[in-house]
């Protein structure tokens, strides 16, 4: 086997390490800096949903090759665009993450 396989396999590893584990690294950074008034507050909801919305974005990206051109970034935008919106309304996992690759893909097909 080619040894840029190897490396592209650890650095996706190392990747998705970091994403899981930064947000937690920064939280319990953050709650032993604070005051007890603080600690009592409870944590933002965005680091639970932080870690497993960049991983389904990545699987999604990784399953439709992206062209390097204009189309590619419209329907890079377009399908961030929809994620965002949805989950805005939503606040959930799955259906945003779905419609922002529908949308990928639907501005690939139409634009080619």
């Amino acid at each position: 086997m080619n040894s840029a396989i190897w490396w592209t396999a650890a650095a996706t590893a190392v990747g998705t390490l970091l994403i899981r584990m930064l947000p937690l690294y920064w939280m319990q950074r953050r709650m032993s800096c604070a005051s007890d008034i603080e600690r009592e507050r409870p944590l933002p909801t965005w680091p639970g949903v932080l870690a497993p919305l960049m991983i389904a974005a990545l699987l999604g990206l990784s399953l439709v090759p992206q062209p390097t051109s204009a189309l590619g970034w419209s329907s890079t935008a377009a399908g961030s665009l929809a994620t965002l919106c949805l989950w805005y309304k939503t606040r959930t996992l799955g259906l945003p993450v779905a419609a922002g690759v529908a949308a990928y893909t639907l501005v690939l097909l139409i634009g080619s």
